[in-house]
C-alpha cells in the first residue's frame, strides 16, 4: 500500500511539473521577436448582430456556415500600397465563436493556387475506368459536378484576379512528366509555342492510347465463420483505385490540367512530386506573400499535399477560399456538407474567405 500511494504521489508531481513547466512551452505561442515593421495588434471583438451566413452564395457546392456568435476583429493584414481586398474570418473555441476581419493585400505579393484541378472525364481523353475504376472524385458524374464547379467558381474568380496578381499556379500529383514539360510553365522551365502544341500532341497521344477497361466487381468472396465483416472489407474495401479496377498503367500517365479553368500562358504547374521546399523558394523569389488558396480535395489533397495549406501556411499569409474548394463526398449525391465540415474544421488555424469578399481596387 506504501508503494502504491509513493507511485501515486510521484504521478501527481509529475503532473504538476508537466502542467506548469511543459504545456505552456508547447502550447502557448510566443510573440514575435521585435524586428522592424513590427506591430502591436489590439485583439478587440466587436459582437456582430444578426450577421449573414457565410459561404452562402454557391450553396448547390457549399452549405452556408451559421453559428451561434460571430466577431468583428481589427484589420490583420494591411500592406501599404494595398490594392486587393479579402475579408477572412476564422473560429475560435477560446473566443466562444467566429472572428472576422478585413485584410488589404498587394496583389503583386499574391498568388492565387488551384490544388489538383485534374482534367478527367473532360473530352481530353483522361476518364475514369469502366466499370469499377476510380479516380479523382471517383466515379464519372462526380467527376462532372467537379468540373461545374470549376467553371462556374474557380474559373470566374482567376480570371478576375489573373492580371493583378503575381501568379496564378496549380499543382499536380506526382513528377513532371515530358509531355507536361513541353505543355505547361513550371517553376524551372517555360517552353514555347512549338513545345507546347508539341506537348499537347504527346499528351493527347498518350491519354487517347489507354485502354480504360478494367476488371468488374467481384462475384464471389470467401468469408470465415468467426470474422465474416473482416474478411468482407479486406476482400471488398471502399475504394480500390489499382490495376485489378483501373487496368496497369492508368497511374503512369500524365494528368492535364482541367479543360474546365481557363488557363494563361504564364500560368505555372507544380508537381508534388517535387516536395515543398522548390516551390517555398519559387514564391519567395517572386515576391510573394500572401496565397489565396483554391481547388480540390479540402480533406485530402487541399491540405496535404505539397501546395496543401498545412506547408503554405508555415511560411505564407494563407486564405483558404471556402466556397472555390470542393471536399470529396462518398455515400452522398452533394459535396456541400462534406466541404462545410472541412472547411469549418479547417478554421480553427487557417483563415477562410469566400469568392465575394475578394475584391480589386483599381484605383491603387
Amino acid at each position: 500500500m506504501l508503494i502504491f500511494t509513493r507511485c501515486q504521489s510521484s504521478l501527481l508531481i509529475l503532473y504538476i511539473l508537466l502542467t506548469l513547466c511543459v504545456w505552456p512551452t508547447v502550447s502557448q505561442a510566443e510573440p514575435p521577436d521585435k524586428v522592424a515593421g513590427a506591430r502591436t495588434y489590439e485583439n478587440k471583438l466587436t459582437l456582430l448582430e444578426n450577421p449573414e451566413p457565410l459561404l452562402s452564395d454557391y450553396p448547390d457546392f457549399v452549405q452556408p456556415i451559421v453559428e451561434l456568435r460571430r466577431f468583428e476583429a481589427p484589420i490583420l493584414v494591411d500592406d501599404e500600397g494595398a490594392n486587393l481586398e479579402v475579408r477572412a474570418w476564422r473560429f475560435s473555441y477560446n473566443a466562444r465563436g467566429i472572428i472576422e476581419m478585413p485584410n488589404r493585400l498587394r496583389a503583386d505579393q499574391t498568388a492565387v493556387i488551384m490544388v489538383h484541378p485534374w482534367g478527367i472525364d473532360d473530352g481530353q481523353g483522361w476518364r475514369t475506368p469502366e466499370p469499377a475504376g476510380a479516380a479523382d472524385f471517383c466515379t464519372p458524374e462526380k467527376n462532372h459536378l467537379a468540373g461545374r464547379h470549376t467553371r462556374e467558381v474557380i474559373d470566374p474568380l482567376l480570371k478576375r484576379l489573373r492580371p493583378h496578381v503575381k501568379l496564378t499556379m496549380y499543382s499536380l500529383r506526382s513528377h513532371e512528366y515530358p509531355a507536361q514539360r513541353k505543355m505547361y510553365r513550371s517553376i524551372r522551365y517555360n517552353p514555347s509555342d512549338e513545345e507546347r502544341a508539341q506537348g499537347r500532341k504527346e499528351l493527347n497521344d498518350i491519354l487517347h492510347g489507354f485502354d480504360y477497361r478494367g476488371g468488374p466487381l467481384q462475384a464471389e468472396l470467401t468469408l470465415s465463420a468467426d470474422l465474416p465483416v473482416v474478411d468482407y472489407f479486406k476482400q471488398f474495401p471502399g475504394l480500390q483505385a489499382y490495376d485489378q479496377f483501373n487496368n496497369k498503367g492508368f497511374w503512369d500517365m500524365p494528368i492535364p490540367i482541367t479543360s474546365d479553368v481557363t488557363m494563361a500562358r504564364d500560368d505555372v504547374v507544380i508537381y508534388d512530386a517535387d516536395g515543398y521546399q522548390p516551390l517555398k523558394v519559387f514564391l519567395k523569389e517572386q515576391g510573394v506573400r500572401h496565397i489565396l488558396l483554391t481547388g480540390y480535395a479540402t480533406d485530402m489533397c487541399f491540405c496535404k499535399t505539397t501546395a496543401g495549406y498545412e506547408n503554405l501556411s508555415k511560411d505564407f499569409n494563407v486564405f483558404l477560399v471556402g466556397d472555390a474548394t470542393l471536399a470529396t463526398f462518398p455515400a452522398n449525391a452533394t459535396p456541400k456538407y462534406a466541404t462545410n465540415a472541412h472547411i469549418s474544421f479547417a478554421s480553427i488555424d487557417q483563415m477562410i474567405t469566400q469568392t465575394s469578399w475578394i475584391h480589386l481596387n483599381t484605383n491603387k
